[in-house]
């Protein structure tokens, strides 16, 4: 099998370990978006991935994403995620290439963000991300501090905020912070669940994951930063 192919294959395996997970818990596989995560892998591998019919992509980096999307998005009818830290210098940039952010998690950016959606008329939705394992070196807000920051963000800044986000701490189970996040959802009124990777997103479905992220299994081992 060629270069070529290998991210066509990978990505028709992914799909199918998708529907597999979904029909397992009693859920329609089209409710679950696959995220396809490129960071730091080069437009030709998104193209690919394009022509296999994917639509949604998650990128890390602002300044990386600007330098590979903005003529792919021009061409395709393709929705990009931001899923990385964003710091509020880059919020303008953002709004403006992103359709999704799910790293909302501190009063700034949400005022900012609100500000420069307002500015280019544009609504991107909004997830707030979640540092359930309250890890120090991890951004996100704090559990306790969720229900008051969504509802800030819903009602002083009008974000559009659609649901949650999660990254689990590396040693712990995953499945206990995936149902963690979905009842801070439950109880706020959000349908939408940011959560698994390419090692646990089966778990993820299996807990009400609407949104997953995955980048190794599609693309292979992460390349040097674009």
């Amino acid at each position: 099998m060629n270069a070529d192919m290998s991210i066509v294959d990978l990505l028709a395996g992914v799909r199918a370990r998708i529907a597999a997970a979904a029909k397992s818990c009693g859920r329609d596989p089209a409710s679950v978006t696959l995220i396809a995560v490129s960071k730091t892998h080069g437009a030709d591998k998104a193209a690919l991935a394009i022509g296999a019919g994917q639509q949604d992509f998650g990128e890390n980096r602002v300044q990386e994403a600007e330098g590979k999307w903005p003529v792919l998005k021009a061409a395709h009818p393709v929705r990009l995620h931001l899923i990385g830290p964003l710091q509020t210098n880059k919020a303008r940039d953002a709004v403006a290439l992103f359709d999704a952010i799910h790293t909302l998690d501190r009063p700034r950016l949400a005022e900012k963000l609100a500000a420069e959606m307002q500015a280019q008329n544009r609504a991107v939705s909004c997830f707030v991300q979640v540092n359930t394992g309250r890890e120090e070196q991890k951004a996100g807000i704090d559990p306790k501090e969720a229900d008051a920051f969504i509802a800030a963000c819903r009602d002083q800044w009008r974000l559009p905020v659609v649901g949650l986000m999660c990254i689990p701490p590396v040693n712990e189970e995953p499945a206990l912070h995936f149902a963690f996040l979905r009842e801070i959802a439950k109880r706020n009124g959000l349908a939408q669940l940011s959560m698994g990777m390419s090692d646990d997103f089966e778990i993820a479905i299996a807990l009400g994951a609407t949104h997953i992220r995955v980048g190794s299994a599609i693309f292979g081992a992460r390349a040097a930063p674009v």
